[in-house]
């Protein structure tokens, strides 16, 4: 058996008393996977550089015995290695020399040496004559010595790739372990938007087409008189519609976005959405983000060119609560609502049911301005939900509540009523009946009378199927506004 023979059944053997004693292991585990596979790896990639190293020179070797001008094998083996068995006697290698006299000596002492079962001859003269035609002189390389220093190597790899592998896979766990999947859809105009919740259309006090939908007071008055200069006061029309102005996303996983196809704008390990019960308490809790979209969606469709009402921008991503630090702390939101304090008792809250009951009925009460309706209390200002009941409920609840911290920092304004016939006005207490929402994401409403519906209604009648796991946990809604204004 050659070296290399025995060097494969020497691996071989390693390798079969490796998989006897992974039989005996407990379960696979983190820790025993890495241990396992690693090991097979590292011996892996040390086997196959040996392989490779013998492949090849094994060519080496035979080109260098056939193209020097001092010995010519001639045997019926095509192993370099039982080639080199041939010289026991002589551990070298000789190549060409540019000495003749040097070339005739060593050609002597192989014929003299060679064993048996091998034919060693002496080349013609003329070709050793040709030998001091060769170029370079090249010393003897002892094979024996270049194949321990080439295992040495080879065993150094072994081992750096043995205690390397734990290292990437104990990484690849650990990002693993901390990463969840981004879900999300681009809103489709066509198939995700409910046209009909644009509906009804009012001109004065008559209604132009009702759809189905609810709808709140309209001014009354023809003419109204709004101030267009350089005339103080011009006489219009008054108008009321429903339209769709923003999108909102709520979400479990930083910096993803929604509705912009489940983007991933960054990553952080902080402020991920979890929900579950927090000690002896048997109702849950849950966190999640919200991100708030500029979405004049009519605008740019131009579906009413002409319409001077229409709010006239482009897309734009306006609020992300990932850096705002009031939006994870609710002490520290207390800076935006310090009225709080007023509603935090068991009677404010059972008022809430009344809020329930209008808006599941029709249109909330904005009097009671502190409540979510069904979904919960709109106090504090954060992320944060002591009372997960679902994640259409939750996520609805936070949708609420960023509305109410943007007309708290002035972000939203009032569009609806007599007051905001010429112009917006502020207003940093949510007024509840001027919105609409409609779920875009992960199943779209688009049909039917719960498609878009007040803030504070029951997600119970319509909210069924809306949730499901991995792709069915983070959520995408469409905010119809109504809008009043004097056409002038």
């Amino acid at each position: 058996m050659n070296f290399y023979s025995h060097l494969r059944c020497s691996f071989g053997r390693k390798k079969h008393t490796y998989k006897t004693q992974f039989k005996t292991l407990p379960p696979l585990t983190p820790s025993i996977f890495i241990h396992r596979y690693g090991l097979l790896l590292s011996f892996f990639f040390f086997d196959c550089r040996v392989l490779n190293w013998f492949s090849k020179n094994k060519d080496l070797g035979s080109s260098v015995l056939r193209s020097s001008t001092v010995l010519d094998v001639e045997d019926n083996t095509n192993s370099f290695f039982q080639k080199l068995q041939i010289l026991k006697g002589k551990q070298y290698i000789y190549k060409s020399q540019d000495k003749t006299q040097t070339i005739r000596r060593v050609s002597a002492e192989a014929r003299n040496d060679q064993p048996s079962g091998s034919s060693l001859k002496l080349l013609p003269s003329k070709e050793v004559d040709n030998a001091d035609n060769r170029e370079g002189e090249k010393k003897p390389v002892n094979t024996k010595k270049g194949i321990v220093n080439f295992l040495k190597e080879q065993f150094k790899f072994f081992l750096s790739i043995h205690w390397c592998l734990p290292l990437v896979f104990i990484s690849i766990f650990i990002s693993c372990s901390n990463s969840k999947a981004c879900s999300g859809r681009f809103v489709n105009p066509i198939t995700d938007i409910c046209w009909s919740c644009i509906f009804p259309i009012s001109i004065g006090p008559v209604k132009v087409n009702g759809g189905g939908r609810e709808d709140t007071h309209n001014p009354s008055t023809i003419p109204c008189f709004c101030p267009k200069p350089p005339v103080p006061l011009a006489p219009g029309i008054p108008v009321g519609f429903w339209e769709p102005a923003r999108l909102v996303d709520v979400t479990r996983v930083p910096f993803c976005m929604v509705s912009m196809g489940g983007l991933k704008m960054g990553n952080s390990t902080v402020g991920y959405g979890v929900h579950g019960a927090s000690g002896d308490r048997r109702s849950q809790n849950s966190f999640y983000q919200v991100h708030w979209y500029v979405y004049p969606v009519i605008y740019w469709l131009e579906l009413l060119i002409d319409f001077l009402c229409l709010e006239q921008q482009n897309f734009d991503v306006a609020y992300i609560t990932e850096l705002d630090p009031l939006w994870n702390a609710d002490e520290l939101s207390f800076i935006l609502n310090p009225e709080v304090v007023l509603f935090g008792n068991p009677i404010a809250q059972a008022a809430c049911a009344a809020d329930c009951t209008a808006a599941s009925a029709g249109f909330p009460l904005d009097s009671l301005f502190w409540c979510g309706g069904c979904q919960g209390s709109l106090y504090p200002f954060t992320g944060n939900n002591a009372a997960h009941n679902g994640g259409v409920q939750a996520s609805l609840l936070m949708v609420e509540r960023m509305m109410a911290k943007l007309h708290r920092e002035l972000l939203l304004w009032g569009t609806s009523g007599r007051e905001a016939l010429c112009q917006n006005i502020v207003l940093p207490i949510i007024k509840k009946s001027q919105y609409k929402t409609q779920m875009t994401y992960p199943r779209p409403t688009t049909r039917g009378p719960m498609a878009c519906n007040p803030l504070g209604r029951t997600e119970v009648i319509w909210g069924s199927g809306r949730e499901f796991p991995y792709k069915g946990e983070d959520f995408g809604y469409l905010i119809w506004r109504k809008k009043n204004c004097c056409i002038l």
